[in-house]
C-alpha cells in the first residue's frame, strides 16, 4: 500500500528513534515488520541501507535438543561480554487451531528486564524450513537497531529444513546424545550445513559417543578452510558456552 509524504514523515521519526536506542520505536517497528503492515516496505527500505555489521547466528536443530534453554544460555554469554542481543525464536503453530504458544521466550524470561536483550517470538505459520514469514524482516530490524548480535532459534527441524542458512552468517546445529540415532537424522542434510556442531546435554552417558561420530562425519566430509567444530555443552547450568561463542566468533572473522 502507498503511503504519503506526512506517513513517511513519522515513519522516518520512528525510524530513527528505533536507531537512537529507544525500545518502544523498536517494538513498534518489530510489530509493524512481523505484520506486514502498511508502511513495512517503506520500513523496510530504511532498514536495508543500514550496514550489516551483526554477528547473525542460526540455532537449529530437532525437537527435544535444548534450543531454547541454549538460547537463553547462549544470551548470557554474549552479555558478558558487553554485546547486545536481539533474539528471534519461532514457534510451530498448531496444525489444528493455527495458533502458537510462543513458549520458547520463557526459557529467556531472566532477560527480561536487560535493557541490551530483545526477545521477538514469532509463529512458525505453517511455514515450511523452520522459520516464520517474517523472520528475515525483523533480523534487518534488528541490525538497523544497531544490536550486536542476532540469535534465530528455528522450530524443531528434520532433515531438511535448513532455510535459517539463508539468513545468517553462522549456523549452529544443535543434537543431544541417547535420542535414538540422532547422527542418522541429521546426516541426510542438515548436517552439511552446519557451521558449527554441538552435543547438548552433555552430562548423558552417551555425549562423547555422538561427539566421536559427528567427528568422524566431519572428517569424510570434503576439505575447506572451515574445519567445523563439534563441541560438548550442557545449557542448562552454562557448560561449553563460552567456547561456542569464541567458536562463532572465529567463523564469522574468517568469512
Amino acid at each position: 500500500m502507498l503511503i504519503d509524504d506526512v506517513e513517511k514523515a513519522e515513519l522516518t521519526h520512528l525510524f530513527e528513534r528505533m536507531r537512537g536506542g529507544t525500545t518502544s520505536a523498536l517494538s513498534r517497528c518489530l510489530s509493524i515488520a512481523e505484520k506486514n503492515l502498511t508502511g513495512a516496505k517503506y520500513l523496510g527500505s530504511l532498514a536495508r541501507n543500514v550496514p550489516g555489521n551483526a554477528i547473525t547466528i542460526g540455532l537449529t536443530g530437532a525437537p527435544g535438543v535444548g534450543k531454547s534453554t541454549l538460547t537463553a544460555a547462549l544470551i548470557e554469554e554474549w552479555r558478558k561480554r558487553e554485546l547486545s542481543v536481539g533474539v528471534i525464536a519461532i514457534d510451530p503453530s498448531s496444525p489444528v487451531y493455527g495458533g502458537a504458544v510462543l513458549g520458547d521466550r520463557i526459557r529467556m524470561a531472566t532477560h527480561d528486564l536487560d535493557d541490551g536483550v530483545f526477545v521477538r517470538s514469532l509463529a512458525s505459520r505453517r511455514q515450511l524450513g523452520g522459520l516464520a514469514p517474517a523472520a528475515t524482516r525483523i533480523a534487518e530490524m534488528f541490525n538497523a537497531s544497531g544490536r550486536d548480535v542476532i540469535l534465530v532459534e528455528t522450530v524443531g527441524v528434520g532433515q531438511s529444513e535448513v532455510d535459517v542458512t539463508q539468513m545468517v552468517k553462522t549456523t549452529v546445529v544443535i543434537c543431544a546424545p541417547g535420542m535414538g540415532d540422532a547422527v542418522q537424522t541429521l546426516k541426510g542434510g542438515i548436517l552439511e550445513v552446519a557451521d558449527i556442531l554441538v552435543v547438548n546435554k552433555a552430562d548423558l552417558p552417551l555425549a562423547s559417543q555422538a561427539q566421536n561420530q559427528l567427528l568422524a562425519m566431519i572428517a569424510m566430509r570434503s576439505s575447506s578452510d572451515w574445519k567445523v567444530p563439534v563441541l560438548l555443552t550442557q545449557a542448562d547450568n552454562g557448560a561449553g558456552m563460552e567456547q561456542l561463542v569464541d567458536a562463532c566468533i572465529q567463523h564469522q572473522s574468517q568469512l
